[in-house]
């Protein structure tokens, strides 16, 4: 009798494997041939690639077939299989392809591998599956440490950008780093300030403006959340919709911010004005937080309320910017239509709002006061006749009459110094 019938089982076991893992070593330059021809006709995703990126495909293929030989040969050897075979392709490759396509990737290479190794044994085809589960699993877990980092990144990003509206610190990078956290707004945005709540949920946040048909970035500094609100737009569509005028008319940024009140604590919620591009959102922060910060003087405002309308409590707190609005957009405007105009809105909020008084010291009729009025609301849109709407325009000729007596003294001034310039030439 021979010594190899008179061997254990084990020797015989031992011996077996030895000789399927050298027939598999001959083998993987054909499975890896085989599998690349087999990518390109079950895969569309795979044939459409660039040269570059469809051969870093192939090497991650081979380098699946390497490591299951290396894996057959002690299961234990690799405890992290897909990050030793993703560690030969290029990073980007990560990017470029998706979690659902890497698992189609494993299943036809082990397709091709079962279709090869058929007739070898099942203990063969076991470790294939068992090597192909510990793959799968392995490669959701490479793709969930990239989502995380990734997130993480693009958390840091948009917080990075939130500061930079808010600070007003803009620079040439920023409409990049914007492209790089995918805003799809395309057209004008609004600031959005308030509270920030005990249980704050990002994602809740995000789902309601994806409702609500807008884009958003969000700052959480402190109790303080900053909303960044931007009318959503396909970046495919953006030129069609150029040339087409839309038939729907555009949501005011009022109602969209009080869709997204609840999302705030308790407290004020300020608006900023609307500006035409995320790159000047920072004007619309700079109203917003300057609201923010005075909104308490008005027992009665509503939530949330528009940073043009607590312009006088701006003004007040010595916000430049709200000086310049009021002056600009109500005191102007009447001076340089009539002056008969800013003379009766001084009489009838000196009056207490009464048109007889106002009729009286002005030596007209009351139907002249109530017209003068009418065209004073027809020409900067605020009616004197509310108690709200009045202190507003009081503040507005308290300024812009602050401002002409400035102007008023430094003319005479510069008179002057010419004079006394050429008296010295004579």
């Amino acid at each position: 009798m021979t010594p190899v019938a008179n061997a254990p089982a084990g020797d015989s076991t031992a011996q077996d494997k030895a000789e399927t893992l050298a027939w598999l070593r001959r083998i993987s330059g054909e499975l890896a041939t085989v599998t690349t021809k087999r990518l390109e006709e079950k895969l569309p995703w795979y044939a459409e690639m660039p040269p570059a990126r469809r051969s870093s495909v192939g090497l991650v293929a081979q380098a699946g077939i390497t490591s299951f030989i290396d894996w057959y040969d002690d299961p234990n050897s690799t405890p992290w299989i897909a990050a030793d075979i993703f560690a030969v392709a290029p990073r980007e490759l990560l990017r470029s392809v998706s979690l659902q396509q890497t698992l189609q990737l494993i299943k036809v290479t082990v397709e091709v591998t079962e279709e090869r190794v058929a007739g070898r044994g099942d203990h063969l085809r076991e470790a294939i599956l068992l090597y192909s589960r510990e793959l799968a699993f392995s490669a959701a877990d490479v793709y969930a440490r990239a989502a995380e980092a990734r997130g993480l990144w693009d958390a840091r990003l948009e917080a990075l950008v939130v500061d930079s509206i808010l600070t007003g610190e803009t620079d040439e990078e920023l409409p990049s780093r914007i492209a790089a956290l995918g805003w799809h707004g395309h057209g004008e945005c609004a600031v959005l300030v308030g509270t920030t709540p005990a249980q704050f949920d990002v994602d809740q946040v995000r789902r309601l403006a994806r409702k609500l048909g807008v884009d958003i970035l969000i700052g959480v500094q402190g109790s303080r959340l900053v909303l960044v609100v931007g009318r959503a737009q396909d970046p495919d569509t953006a030129e069609t919709a150029d040339h087409v005028e839309s038939t729907e008319p555009k949501t005011p940024f009022a109602d969209i911010a009080a869709q997204l009140e609840p999302c705030f604590g308790a407290g004020h919620l300020v608006l900023g004005p609307t500006v035409p591009a995320l790159v000047d959102a920072g004007r619309s922060a700079r109203a917003a937080l300057a609201g923010f910060a005075v909104a308490r003087a008005w027992r009665a405002a509503p939530r949330p309320v528009e940073a043009d309308e607590l312009l006088p409590e701006r003004a007040l707190a010595g916000d430049a910017l709200a000086k310049k609005t009021l002056v600009e957009r109500i005191f102007v405007p009447l001076q340089a239509h009539s002056s008969d105009l800013v003379t009766t809105l001084w009489s009838y909020l000196d009056n207490g709002r009464s048109l007889e008084a106002t009729a009286r010291e002005l030596f007209v009729h009351p139907n002249t006061v109530r017209y003068r009025l009418k065209r004073v609301s027809e020409i900067i849109g605020w009616d004197a006749t509310g108690p709200r709407e009045a202190l507003i325009l009081q503040t507005a000729l308290i300024l812009g009459s602050i401002g002409s007596l400035e102007a008023a003294r430094r003319r005479p001034t510069r008179r002057g110094a010419s004079t006394l310039s050429g008296s010295h030439k004579a």
